[in-house]
């Protein structure tokens, strides 16, 4: 089950939130675990066991290291056992090099942990944490397994420290009105996902089935400029989903992207983009090797080592590792060449244009495909358009142009510096009405494609 599918938007979810406003206060914590682990148990009934296994496991090494911590060698134990259990997890299921694991633990053929890569990362900077003396709050069982499969986070995070999310929930507050903005930016993530994602992904596999000898450059580049859009559409309106979901319980999540499409720099772009697994590298990788490096060149290259990973972690291959290492490169270069100031009249175009070169690794299915890819991008098919080309740009010119849009915070500024109060009045009263709409419009969408469970990526 996932957040856009009917089950879930007129089944669990209000039944889910009657549930919750109906159980007393000093018991609606509780209430939300067992919400969270029918949601499990909806996905599949191994996960649940899956994840309730690997919750226990991770607690009880916590446990270890918070009961030795005075003694560093009898905390390092548990530290080592749950971080190389966490990893193993992590690899048995993101590659294809241990399949004796899914052998050993009996997995069904094709399980697959939904949100593996966001709890396992939450898991081992919990472990970390603990050995380092940074938990300021008490660790208890039905806290940490909230931390691990709280519903509205658990397929695409956001990804924070047990601390952070410890305190989000002591401060929860339930009201009608956050319902009301919870639900707008559910929907809100739900048309990103159905309407411009899912339509997107079209575009994308077209040219990717075409025959790839023939294609011409400006289909090449319809085909990896649709790949980024749908991935960003696709990752954000998911978290979107989430975050409005934990709204409607009171919970305020942080956002997870921030408009990082069209941003005026590179740099600007990595900040904004899945902006709590770039935090999670630096705090618990970059960072303390920083501490050990005084040259510049050498912080510029654990700089990049950290985007490595930042690609490895998406893909869990070769192409995504290349993408990070570029990543990384281009915002060391941009830093070096706004020191010199030559970089001025440089912007949204050159950022995007970066953006759509290092996609082309993230989208391919080989380092070999992907660079004879960006050959067919510069002419390399000796084609610049085609019938082809034309023919998907007419068809998909406006839902272009309005993902372009979407991925500005245009309104939103728009509506910040507007003084009118009569413009705020009309949004206001309009905004239900839309929300409506939209959620009508998805619903049409998804019964007559019977399901919106298209991702690019497995995270």
């Amino acid at each position: 089950m996932v957040y856009s599918s009917l089950l879930y938007i007129y089944g669990f979810l209000p039944i889910s939130l009657l549930l919750y406003y109906l159980t007393p206060r000093k018991c609606r914590e509780a209430m939300i675990l067992l919400l969270s682990m029918l949601f499990c148990g909806m996905i599949s009934l191994y996960f649940l066991i899956f994840i309730s296994a690997y919750t226990l496991i991770n607690y009880l090494c916590i446990k270890l290291i918070l009961r030795f911590r005075e003694s560093d060698k009898l905390s390092a134990i548990p530290l080592v056992f749950g971080t190389v259990f966490d990893l193993l997890a992590l690899f048995a299921f993101r590659t294809e090099y241990f399949t004796w694991l899914h052998r050993l633990i009996k997995a069904p053929e094709g399980f697959y942990p939904v949100g593996i890569s966001f709890f396992v990362l939450s898991a081992i900077g919990t472990l970390v944490d603990a050995y380092k003396k940074r938990l300021s709050c008490e660790c208890s069982i039905m806290r940490f397994s909230l931390y691990i499969m709280f519903f509205p986070k658990l397929i695409m995070g956001p990804l924070l420290r047990y601390g952070s999310f410890s305190k989000l929930f002591d401060s929860r507050k339930s009201s009608l009105s956050g319902i009301g903005i919870g639900m707008t930016v559910f929907v809100k993530g739900l048309a990103k996902k159905v309407i411009i994602a899912d339509n997107l992904y079209m575009l994308y596999r077209s040219v990717q089935s075409s025959n790839f000898d023939e294609i011409s450059a400006v289909t090449a580049w319809l085909g990896v400029t649709s790949y980024i859009f749908c991935l960003y559409f696709t990752l954000s309106g998911v978290a979107d989903m989430g975050t409005g979901i934990a709204y409607c319980f009171g919970i305020r999540l942080p956002q997870s992207f921030n408009y990082p499409l069209l941003s005026s720099r590179i740099k600007y772009f990595a900040a904004r983009w899945q902006s709590q697994v770039v935090q999670w590298l630096r705090r618990y990788i970059t960072k303390p090797l920083y501490n050990s490096c005084e040259k510049k060149w050498l912080r510029e290259t654990i700089f990049i080592f950290g985007w490595s990973l930042f690609g490895f972690w998406y893909t869990f291959n070769l192409n995504g590792i290349a993408f990070g290492a570029l990543m990384g490169s281009f915002i060391v270069i941009e830093a070096r060449l706004r020191e010199k100031k030559i970089m001025e009249l440089t912007g949204v175009f050159y950022t995007f244009l970066v953006v759509i070169l290092c996609s082309v690794f993230l989208s391919g299915s080989s380092l070999s495909y992907s660079v004879k890819y960006f050959l067919i991008m510069i002419g390399g098919n000796g084609s610049i358009a085609d019938t082809q080309a034309f023919y998907l740009m007419k068809s998909y010119i406006v839902l272009i142009l309005l993902a372009m849009y979407a991925s500005t915070d245009l309104f939103r500024n728009m509506m910040i510096r507007s003084g009118k109060k009569k413009l705020k009045i009309a949004v206001n009263i309009a905004s239900p009405i839309t929300t409506a709409l939209l959620l009508v419009v998805c619903t049409a969408l998804i019964s007559y494609s019977g399901s919106s469970e298209m991702l690019l990526l497995r995270l």
